[in-house]
Parts: C-alpha cells; structure tokens; sequence
C-alpha cells in the first residue's frame, strides 16, 4: 500500500481505522449480508447506524436535548439559502464577511432579505479577522452569521462576536470537531462534512428547537425546511445513506482517541510545529495575521508564482499532494485536519527544509 500524504482542502484526508473498518464492512456490515450502501433506508439495520451515529456526535460534543441534529444534503451552499429562508423573520440579517463563504452566504441571503454586511477583512484580502466587539448589529436583525474557519485564507475565530443578544449562525465546515465546542452559544452550527468528518455528500446541521419554525411561508420548498428533516429524523427522503455510516465511523474514531479535548491538543501540537517552521523560514511566508492563524489550513507562499508552482509540483512527485493554494491567495496551502496524522506535517516541514536549502544561497 502506497498512501500519500493528502493536505487537500476537502474531500479531505479520512483515518485509515476508519477506512480499514469500512472495507471490511463493505461487503456484509454487522452479518446483514449486505453492504450499508445496499441496504434500505427505513429498514431496521439502518436506523440503527443513523441513530447511533447521532448518539455518538451528541456524546462528543455535549449537545443539549433542545438542540436537533439533522444529517442533510446539499452542502454549505444548501444551507447558504436555508438558513434566511428558515431563520428571517424580520427579513434582516447581519454578516461577518471573512472569506469567500461568507461572501457567498451573503450574496445568497440577499435573495431572501436585507443581508448587511457589518463588518469585513476583504481589506487585506481576508488574512484576518476583524474585531467583532462592538458591530453595528441592527436591532431588527433576524441572526448574525459567521464563516467561523476560514478553509481558503487560514484565519480562525478565536473569540466568538458580540452578537448583542441575536442568533449566532456558524459555518463550521472546516474546523467542526477540531476542539471543543459549547452548543448553547449558537442557535445554528451547519458543516459540510468533507473536510474533517467524513466523504463529501453529507451536511451536519444542529440546530435548537426554537428556531424549528412551522410558520413558513407557503413558498419555501418543502425540503428547505428545517421541519421537514427534523420531524423525520434526518430520513423524510433517502438521505446519504453511506456517508452517514462513514461519518458514524469517525465519531466513533474521535470518542477511542479521547474525545474533542484530545483531538485539540493534537491539532494544537500538529499546528505549532508546522507554524514554528514557518516562522523560521527565510524562504516560505505564511499570508495570515498571527493573532488569526487557523489549526486547520495553512495557506503559505514564497513570493514567486514559478517557485510556488515548481514547489507544488516536487511535493506531489514526494507524496505530499494538493498543496496547490486556492486561486484567490496563490502559493499553497496545507489542510492538516484531524485525520492527518503527525508524520504527515513532520514529512511536509522535511521537505520545504530541503527545497529551501536548494533554493536560497
């Protein structure tokens, strides 16, 4: 078996426990003769793997009872329409604009209602977060949304807003489950689960009950509502059935390695040896406000497009693959989620040593 390294932004580096247990289940899981992705959605031996699975992400988390958890589809930009079309009442929300994301959500809430944007990094192309202590929040705001893990640009919320009483909306997508988080601050958390909970095709959205509305208008489709699913347990239509199972897997993968404390502390450690480097590099820059800097992705650049593109090409042939940064930044970018395992970074670090030795006198 030849694995590489894998720092792709999403679809995203899986745990190869988890791989290796789905392989062996592929073909008959737990003696029903047939493969999770075989079996019928309403069937017993499925419920049971989507129940368990939310069991086991509410263990993890600590998700309170008057919150639900709903297992979807349509990814982050779903939710970009589902969330006005499900949470304006007012017709007004705010918006924190510090990436791309954000800027999306923004633009796609607009459709529904006023989204105001009220504060923004775009200034300095989003290298970091803008002070969210005192935000001109209208007082008729419905919610304040937040891209709270910046996957493109590599900032990070370290402190939540001051919301001034409203709503917190959060797009979790790329840190959902890297550390810790207290549900009750929130009143919708959505990640899209591709990037560090398991393969594309499955959106995780907890939500509390309140914020549950069966007063929508007649013209909000039927499966844009955040009723539909949570009066159906996540099963109104046939869901991602075998995402669902794999995402499942990893909770149960998070819980063995000792829960989201844990998993903190590795990415913490993972994410300081690979920052130190960075620091002490006199060939490679990282693009990020310090005070900002994400655990998860770490754009960085050399200041020479050949030389970036040369450094990614040489990477790749090394087994370090998809370190090719997002258009919008350039350079590169390494994604060391909680399925990259510490050898991965120790490996990468190795080699930029070696290719700034090569290139610098």
């Amino acid at each position: 078996m030849n694995r590489v390294f894998n720092f792709s932004a999403g679809p995203a580096v899986l745990p190869e426990e988890v791989l290796k247990t789905a392989a062996d289940e592929m073909l008959d899981y737990k003696g029903s003769g047939m493969s999770v992705m075989e079996m019928s959605h309403r069937g017993k031996v499925y419920d049971a793997v989507i129940k368990e699975a939310e069991q086991d992400l509410r263990d993890l988390i600590g998700i309170p009872d008057n919150y639900s958890v709903l297992f979807l589809q349509g990814g982050g930009h779903t939710q970009f329409a589902m969330v006005p079309l499900n949470l304006m009442k007012n017709g007004k929300a705010a918006y924190i604009i510090t990436g791309q994301w954000a800027k999306k959500a923004c633009k796609e809430a607009s459709k529904y209602g006023e989204a105001i944007a009220v504060a923004s990094s775009a200034d300095r192309n989003f290298a970091y977060i803008p002070d969210c202590s005192d935000l001109p929040i209208p007082e008729d705001a419905d919610y304040v949304y937040i891209c709270e893990n910046n996957t493109i640009y590599g900032t990070v919320y370290k402190e939540l807003p001051n919301t001034k009483g409203k709503i917190l909306v959060s797009d979790m997508s790329s840190c959902f489950l890297s550390r810790p988080i207290d549900v009750t601050k929130y009143g919708l958390i959505f990640a899209g689960a591709q990037k560090n909970v398991g393969p594309a095709g499955v959106t995780i959205v907890i939500i509390r009950n309140d914020l549950i509305r069966d007063d929508l208008p007649e013209s909000v489709p039927t499966m844009l509502q955040y009723k539909t699913h949570a009066d159906a347990g996540s099963l109104y239509n046939t869901p991602p059935c075998y995402n669902i199972y794999m995402c499942g897997l990893v909770f149960k993968w998070l819980k063995k390695l000792g829960g989201l404390e844990a998993m903190q502390a590795k990415n913490e450690a993972k994410a300081a040896k690979f920052y130190e480097y960075l620091d002490s590099s006199k060939l490679f820059k990282g693009t990020v406000d310090v005070k900002d800097r994400s655990l998860m992705n770490v754009p960085f650049v050399t200041g020479d497009k050949d030389l970036d593109a040369e450094f990614v090409k040489k990477a790749e042939a090394a087994g370090l693959v998809s370190l090719k940064g997002h258009r919008t930044v350039g350079g590169m970018r390494a994604s060391i989620y909680n399925a990259m395992p510490e050898a991965g970074v120790d490996a990468l670090i190795a080699f930029m040593k070696q290719f700034e030795e090569e290139h610098t006198a």
